[in-house]
């Protein structure tokens, strides 16, 4: 299975204009991709003050972002797992949808371990993990700050999936986030496909460093800075390492 991983930075206040360059980007890695994985919160930025803030930005899982990459999935035959503020009557989420490979909503994943900055705006996500497939390859979704939950991790090593989708806002810590991710999939046989954002968001800073991390392996990679995608094939368990941690 070849899985994408989309490193982008959303210009804030711009969603359609945002919209349309992570869909370019989109169309050139799924070209390449059987699975393609994008940021959390991937079209608005993370960061904001008030939930009336995130009510103006946020849609529905059948919305222009839905409707705008379905199209690519369809034409390139290529899942796609992009993070989104979902709209879901009265309630906020901060939600990953899951087109299949026939642009189709397969799963509307939501964030279930909240961190600070969503706490003003999101409800905790009611979803559960799914477990899903892609070229006969099981994948499961979680974002960003779940990975920090000991459930979220007991339920990893029980349903067993191969891939991460890992839609993230991940904050700069001035440390290498790459030894944190693969440690906490440690002895899971999980490979771990991080698509993070880059750069100033309000107060904090995202650390870039989007990853595909296979066990201890670091497959592929991207800067601290910088849009782009990198495309890695994914064997059963085997694979030539970028970096050994």
């Amino acid at each position: 299975m070849r899985v994408g991983v989309i490193q982008f930075k959303a210009t804030k206040g711009d969603i359609e204009g945002s919209r349309e360059r992570l869909a370019a980007l989109s169309e050139e890695a799924a070209k390449e991709s059987d699975l393609l994985v994008l940021p959390e919160m991937a079209l608005t930025g993370y960061t904001f003050e008030t939930r009336a803030a995130v009510l103006e930005v946020a849609e529905d899982a059948e919305g222009p972002t839905a409707k705008r990459f379905a199209k690519i999935a369809k034409a390139h035959e290529c899942a796609i797992v992009i993070g989104f503020a979902e709209r879901a009557g009265d309630l906020l989420y901060n939600s990953a949808l899951v087109l299949d490979s026939h642009g189709q909503k397969a799963f509307v994943y939501r964030k279930t371990l909240l961190y600070d900055a969503d706490l003003h705006w999101a409800s905790p996500g009611d979803s559960g993990y799914p477990l899903l497939e892609c070229k006969g390859e099981r994948f499961s979704v979680a974002i960003c700050m779940d990975l920090n939950d000991d459930a979220c991790i007991d339920w990893l090593a029980e349903a067993k999936p191969r891939v991460l989708a890992f839609p993230t806002n991940w904050i700069s810590e001035g440390v290498p986030v790459w030894p944190y991710w693969a440690w906490r999939l440690k002895d899971l046989n999980i490979a771990l496909a991080a698509a993070n954002s880059y750069g100033p968001d309000g107060e904090v800073v995202f650390t870039g460093e989007s990853a595909l991390i296979d066990g201890r392996k670091v497959l592929g990679a991207a800067p601290e800075e910088g849009d782009g995608f990198f495309v890695v094939e994914l064997s059963p368990w085997r694979g030539a390492s970028v970096q050994e941690l």
